[in-house]
């Protein structure tokens, strides 16, 4: 038996309430803000035929039993992502959603398999939108909470202060001293000019690494550690191979339109020029889900419906952010587990 209090026992509730009742205001606050930008709020339905076909992305997968007996495996959406785009196939132009999705595989200081993500799209916008919601919401959150800063443990940032904009390759230069696109040439990822490259400045290689394996433990060790301190930081142009649902840049083909809000060292959203090509779609799709069957020994369907959809979809732009984490911050909670209302069981303290 565990001797830690669940989350349910009345001092523990007593403790955790303010934190709480935060969210609750933070939630009210961004919805008004919504709302007041003529965006439309959506629920996107939580079963799928597909829980997203990246990589690394778990889905629970679930068994839908028919009048007849029989079966249909479905599962718990990873993201409203697939549904909000055949809405905007559909004819919507300004959505959002404060979505509950669920993620195998993730439990920790900053995971949780069941938490809220807050996606919106703007038909039409652009990267520099989302990067302005971003500011205005981060703006309008930590008003709501009567918040001066947002924390994670030592970290600090001001949610006032403009972000910080730092592309990918700046960041690849100024925290690891890599020379990132040098390892893509005509964008075609080269895991020996990468291995080559992170050997010379003492960081691990594995001999089964790839190089989204390597780019993603030099990006987790070196560089998200240093983002967001003092104000945000909006990382963008990232690869166009690590972006699997992004458009790339016309500016450059070797980058995608993709960035990454941080604070504190802590990643709060993830933002895109949404794809609309559908055999491009289609043909990441099946990459991943070949790598991923190499690595997991298993794969997801691919959802037909979104790529037809894809093809009636008007040039995007869409975000998710990690609402559970935006609340942690600017309480300074030092878990996700200590600002959900209802934390899987047993409740770590």
């Amino acid at each position: 038996m565990s001797d830690i209090s669940p989350f349910w026992a009345p001092d523990k509730h007593r403790d955790r309430r303010p934190l709480l009742m935060a969210r609750n205001a933070v939630k009210s606050a961004l919805r008004s803000w919504f709302e007041a930008q003529d965006f439309t709020e959506v629920e996107a339905g939580q079963l799928q035929v597909s829980p997203g076909n990246e990589t690394h992305l778990h889905g629970v997968p679930v068994q839908l039993r028919r009048h007849d007996g029989r079966t249909e495996p479905l599962y718990l959406h990873t993201s409203p992502e697939f549904a909000c785009k055949k809405l905007l196939a559909a004819g919507e132009t300004r959505i959002f959603d404060f979505a509950r999705v669920f993620r195998d595989r993730e439990r920790g200081v900053l995971h949780a398999p069941e938490f809220t993500m807050l996606e919106w799209y703007r038909v039409g916008g652009s990267l520099e939108d989302l990067m302005e919601d971003c500011a205005s919401l981060l703006q309008r959150a930590a008003t709501a909470c009567h918040s001066k800063q947002l924390q994670f443990r030592t970290l600090t940032a001001d949610p006032f202060l403009p972000p910080e904009r730092l592309s990918v390759q700046e960041a690849f230069a100024r925290y690891a001293g890599l020379d990132l696109l040098a390892t893509t040439p005509d964008g075609v990822p080269d895991l020996s000019l990468l291995a080559k490259s992170a050997r010379d400045r003492h960081i691990r290689v594995a001999d089964d690494d790839t190089w989204s394996d390597l780019f993603s433990r030099v990006l987790v060790e070196k560089i998200e550690p240093e983002l967001g301190h003092g104000r945000a930081t909006i990382l963008y142009h990232y690869p166009v191979h690590e972006a699997a649902l992004a458009r790339p840049w016309p500016l450059d083909p070797r980058v995608a339109e993709r960035f990454e809000l941080y604070a504190c060292g802590v990643e709060l959203a993830n933002g895109f020029g949404e794809l609309t090509d559908p055999h491009e779609q289609r043909r990441r799709f099946e990459e991943d889900m070949a790598l991923k069957l190499q690595i997991y020994g298993e794969t997801y369907p691919i959802d037909e419906d979104l790529l037809a959809a894809l093809a009636l979809m008007p040039p995007t732009s869409g975000i998710a952010l990690g609402f559970d984490r935006l609340v942690m911050l600017l309480t300074g909670a030092p878990r996700i587990d200590d600002v959900l209302w209802t934390p899987l069981a047993p409740f770590s303290a």
